[in-house]
């Protein structure tokens, strides 16, 4: 199936067709900065320009940076707050004409890697950490999606993970890598404590920078970047839809 993938983020709204069959793109990725304030209206603006530019009419995914259940938005850390109790999945549907799926948007970068990616055929506890303006989670138990764990609030050194963690506050701080690494490295010792993961895959857009930090990882889990790299939110939102399509639904739960 062909399905339009959305990723809503802190900085971009981004959006490709994928095949959701092999988890292939099939066009350059659209690219619009996110709006500011990114409120519920706008933000619905700019993902109806990224379905314009391919003149998409069929169905779609989003990834989104919020709690979603059942196509409800309950949280808005890196968004604007107009957005708690919004109905994500009917404004993206009434906006853009196309029937939208919607999730959190580390569980659909973790969902893209686990079935296409680095995760596929990985056992056990399998955590994927996305690294942008925030800190987003996924959890999988045997490939199976615990949804909306949002790990990145939790707290370290008495401030929330993102907030010391993120590549945001790297560059916020003007980190080195090697530096930046070493408190990376700390919430992932923290998330290891946790979970006793057998693999933690590292994504979003540090991921491409992977090779500048990894040096400073030092844990007994196996940590690898994703495969997809940034286009993971994207691809598992897409699949996260034909999913829902297949069973009979066109709305998205988290």
């Amino acid at each position: 199936m062909q399905v339009l993938g959305i990723d809503v983020g802190g900085s971009a709204v981004k959006g490709l067709p994928v095949d959701t069959d092999a988890g292939a793109t099939l066009a350059e990725r659209v690219r619009i900065p996110t709006p500011e304030p990114a409120t519920p209206e706008a933000v619905a603006e700019a993902v109806k320009q990224v379905a314009a530019s391919f003149g998409w009419s069929g169905p779609m995914g989003c990834g989104f940076p919020a709690v979603v259940q059942n196509g409800m938005v309950r949280t808005a850390a890196n968004i604007d707050p107009g957005w708690i109790g919004a109905d994500v999945a009917a404004l993206l549907s009434t906006a853009t004409g196309c029937p939208t799926t919607v999730l959190n948007d580390a569980d659909a970068a973790g969902l893209a890697e686990m079935r296409f990616g680095a995760g596929r055929n990985a056992s056990g506890v399998v955590v994927v950490v996305t690294v942008g303006t925030g800190l987003g989670t996924a959890v999988f138990t045997n490939g199976k999606l615990l949804p909306n764990s949002e790990l990145g609030h939790l707290l370290l050194h008495d401030m929330k993970a993102e907030h010391y963690a993120s590549d945001a506050a790297r560059k916020r701080l003007d980190l080195s890598w090697d530096d930046w690494g070493g408190r990376f490295n700390e919430y992932l010792r923290h998330l290891e404590s946790l979970f006793w993961p057998t693999l933690i895959i590292i994504g979003g857009g540090a991921s491409k920078k992977f090779d500048r930090f990894s040096g400073s990882l030092v844990l007994r889990t196996p940590v690898v970047p994703a495969f997809l790299r940034n286009d993971a939110g994207m691809i598992g939102a897409a699949a996260a839809a034909a999913e829902r399509r297949a069973g009979g639904t066109s709305r998205g739960e988290g």
